[in-house]
């Protein structure tokens, strides 16, 4: 019987790519007894997709957005509240003085115009203190922490992305873009600041100092994707050495990083209406827009591929008990594929106003009722959820085409086995982060899946103009 099966398996997948429906049906047919013989189908479901939003997206400190940007998806105003680090245990000599402060904000990459000059202000926290084990969204209040009556830095302007400024070269030779800005001495924050002289623990630092608020109110053009923020103390003082007196310079920096609570408040001007102009469109293409919480719904006829295996799955009766035999069906390939319609091509053209959002670099698959859990941590699953890269290929004339696939099999099968379905699976493209790890074998997995902070807008063929399901499955 198991070799049987898997001579039968094979030529049935294989015929299933060059064969036709009733051609499939039949496979294996005339050399199998009926209780023994494999029906493998393939079919093609259409779908019904549609724009869908949620009101704000979980902040996660990996990347943090700084900048306001028009684009034609929107206007988006980022700003970020962020704790320090308590260099616990620390406390200055005696006799330090304490010189300058600086504040240093490394960004990764930017969008938008790379010429666009943005004045960057900070504020001390005088509210309420973020809580490092709560979940925070990225509309969070920003008038519960900062009243911005406590300014640290104001009106710095800078060009933000194109010219080098205060960066500089790291261990590898690489250029990491950095701007650093130099706290005035005389203000009454320094002088506080500089007054702390020993570091106990965490919380008591805490209660002394809230942290920054980071936001900019110059410039419209420029976004910049924040990678670290930090405060740098230099300070000196001086000991006897050998009867010498010896002056040390130093310095010493807190920075915001996983050790504390950082958020991003990212707010869509006129969401409403930039979500009514994107369902105008809605016939053709459908959109992914991130950070903005603006997803596509994709809902697969469940019940109606349930009923179509029932009707071709091969009924016997078995000779020895005289019981009816119904085959139980199995999926061996769904698939999905989601074709993009914005890439942005820089080999040909130069970046316009238009190409300033591109598609985003993994797209998340997930079961609508399953998407708060995915994207609050839980690893996702192939019955649940599933993760694509952006891939590049060719269409039949070679020209270049983008897409994302996913092959649901495994998910269609679990849901298809169910006594009771709805009428139709609902499912969300979302972007996201992936962090992956190296197991003890070499082997790249995925350690963590996060909503994506970074700006990104896909465009994508609705149900209506060509996105369907290609389905094979089988029973035996």
């Amino acid at each position: 019987m198991k070799n049987k099966f898997f001579i039968v398996y094979v030529i049935g997948l294989a015929c299933c790519l060059t064969a036709c429906k009733n051609d499939l049906a039949s496979t294996g047919s005339e050399i199998l007894a009926p209780e023994d013989g494999i029906i493998v189908i393939a079919d093609t479901f259409d779908l019904k997709s549609r724009i869908d939003s949620c009101g704000a997206i979980i902040s996660s400190p990996d990347s943090m957005l700084l900048g306001e940007i028009e684009t034609d998806y929107g206007t988006l105003r980022a700003q970020i509240l962020t704790q320090l680090t308590c260099p616990e245990g620390f406390k200055y000599p005696s006799n330090a003085v304490i010189d300058s402060i600086s504040l240093y904000f490394h960004y990764t990459t930017w969008v938008g115009d790379g010429k666009s000059p943005l004045s960057i202000n900070v504020y001390e926290m005088d509210g309420k203190q973020l809580n490092y084990a709560k979940t925070y969204y990225t509309d969070i209040n920003i008038s519960d922490y900062c009243s911005r009556t406590k300014s640290i830095l104001r009106n710095r302007r800078i060009v933000a992305a194109s010219e080098k400024m205060d960066s500089l070269a790291n261990s590898s030779g690489i250029y990491e873009p950095m701007v650093k800005m130099m706290m005035d001495s005389t203000s009454d924050f320094f002088h506080r600041f500089a007054s702390i002289r020993e570091f106990t623990d965490q919380d008591s630092f805490n209660e002394q100092f809230k942290g920054l608020l980071v936001e900019t109110d110059f410039g419209s053009s420029t976004v910049l994707n924040i990678k670290d923020i930090a405060m740098g103390v230099y300070y000196h003082f001086s000991y006897d050495k050998q009867g010498k007196d010896t002056t040390v310079n130093d310095l010493k920096v807190f920075y915001s990083n996983a050790e504390v609570r950082a958020v991003n408040s990212i707010q869509y001007v006129n969401k409403e209406d930039l979500l009514n102009d994107l369902q105008q469109d809605s016939a053709l293409y459908n959109y992914i827009i991130g950070p903005a919480g603006i997803y596509t719904q994709i809902s697969l006829p469940v019940k109606k591929m349930q009923q179509s295996m029932i009707d071709h799955m091969i009924e016997s009766i078995d000779a020895a008990t005289g019981d009816t035999i119904v085959k139980r069906p199995y999926v061996n390939l769904a698939l999905l594929q989601v074709d993009i319609e914005n890439v942005f091509n820089g080999a040909t053209a130069d970046k316009t106003h238009n190409d300033w959002l591109q598609p985003a670099p993994y797209m998340l698959l997930v079961k609508e009722e399953a998407a708060e859990r995915v994207l609050k941590g839980e690893m996702p699953s192939d019955t649940c959820a599933l993760i694509c890269g952006l891939t590049s290929g060719t269409d039949s004339i070679g020209d270049p085409i983008y897409f994302y696939t996913y092959d649901l099999s495994t998910m269609l099968t679990h849901e298809l086995r169910e006594d009771s379905i709805a009428e139709q699976l609902d499912l969300l493209l979302v972007p996201v982060t992936v962090t992956t790890a190296t197991t003890s074998s070499s082997t790249s997995v995925i350690s963590s899946v996060k909503e994506s902070q970074t700006l990104s807008a896909t465009v994508i063929r609705s149900a209506q103009n060509g996105l369907n399901l290609k389905l094979v499955y089988s029973g035996f």
